[in-house]
């Protein structure tokens, strides 16, 4: 069918009639499948631009429910959303504002078992996760199924932008051929974010979306797109793709090292974990995040003491005082993950009682407060 109806020619006119789009290039909009990686940040804008846009299907992917920590920037979600389920939050918001399109939701984690059988169909995929090992996973995927990777990332005021494509330009192992070394590349918890520039690159992500599917303007294939948010500038690079990686990939699965940069469930790992309610008033806490990160926030009365030092050898002083009078000691960070490290050496060193990595952090912590 290429007609539109009443309603249909109500709610799209403005494309409809703008020049070097107009009715067939919506067309192809209402009958494409757009599958999304991540209903966060870059996620928020792009799901309902895509929406209101008029893509006919569209399929979100995400594992996680919402946080008040991250209102700021993932737009779509709304205060009264905090603990549902991202995909299913994001879907209620965009049929709203648009009830004329099909919205999917899949809060399974995307792993290589099943992100193929997941974007089976899909016309382009768009990346917007903060995931090294589903990142991966999406661009074997995407090499394998033929199917254009819009791909983003933000790290603190900067951002990259370009769309991969398999036998029609680079790949992401064109740009990334390893996973970055373990805790060299900061999260947002880590590095903060300005929600602006978030929406600027996600925006920009749903524009080369309908670029690829409508068959309009020309794609951001084979250059990186460069955005300084303190600038407000953008810089483009050339990336040239190899054939000899994408017929690696393809053949060889994806990149390996991922899961082991991204996610060690390192709580599970550690038996002494502590949840914020199980902190005793009469703890020990050290804080093992960096100095920069503890001038932000610190929970009052704990020992500063960054994961480094231990590292290369120290031991708080304060730690065998607390054994001594058998009080417990609750080490956190960001997230649990360094606290989690933190723990593991403690316990090489002979303190295995009494131990524990606080799991969620200080975001635990102040979701609490």
């Amino acid at each position: 069918m290429t007609e539109f109806s009443p309603q249909e020619v109500a709610r799209y006119r403005r494309q409809l009639s703008l020049a070097g789009f107009g009715k067939d290039a919506q067309v192809k909009l209402r009958d494409s499948h757009v599958a999304v990686i991540g209903a966060g940040g870059l996620g928020s804008p792009a799901l309902l631009y895509l929406a209101g846009a008029g893509v006919g299907k569209i399929t979100i992917f995400d594992s996680d429910t919402v946080d008040v920590s991250n209102l700021h920037r993932q737009v779509i979600h709304t205060t009264d959303k905090i603990g549902v389920n991202k995909a299913e939050s994001a879907r209620q918001q965009m049929v709203a504002l648009n009830p004329e399109i099909t919205v999917e939701v899949v809060s399974q984690r995307l792993d290589e078992n099943n992100i193929l059988g997941h974007l089976r169909g899909a016309d382009v995929v768009l990346d917007g996760t903060d995931n090294f090992a589903t990142r991966y996973n999406a661009s074997w995927a995407c090499a394998i199924l033929g199917i254009p990777h819009v791909w983003a990332s933000i790290l603190g005021f900067d951002a990259q932008l370009t769309v991969f494509y398999a036998d029609n330009g680079p790949i992401y192992e064109d740009l990334f051929p390893i996973p970055p070394a373990p805790g060299s590349v900061p999260s947002c918890s880590q590095a903060g974010v300005l929600g602006p520039t978030v929406g600027i690159v996600g925006s920009s992500m749903a524009l080369e979306a309908m670029k690829l599917v409508a068959g309009v303007g020309t794609p951001l294939i084979g250059k990186i797109a460069y955005f300084t948010a303190l600038e407000g500038t953008w810089e483009y690079i050339p990336l040239v793709g190899n054939p000899e990686v994408t017929e690696r990939v393809r053949t060889t699965g994806p990149t390996q090292g991922a899961e082991a940069f991204e996610e060690p469930p390192v709580d599970n790992a550690v038996p002494t974990v502590a949840e914020v309610d199980e902190i005793p008033n009469n703890a020990l806490i050290i804080d093992v995040r960096n100095p920069d990160e503890v001038e932000m926030f610190a929970i009052p009365g704990s020992v500063k003491f960054p994961l480094p030092r231990m590292v290369d050898g120290e031991t708080p002083e304060e730690i065998a005082s607390a054994q001594a009078k058998s009080l417990p000691v609750v080490i956190h960070c960001a997230g649990g993950i360094r606290s989690a490290r933190a723990v593991e050496i403690l316990n090489q060193r002979g303190f295995t009682e009494g131990i524990y990595s606080l799991r969620g952090g200080i975001d635990a912590w102040l979701d609490k407060q």
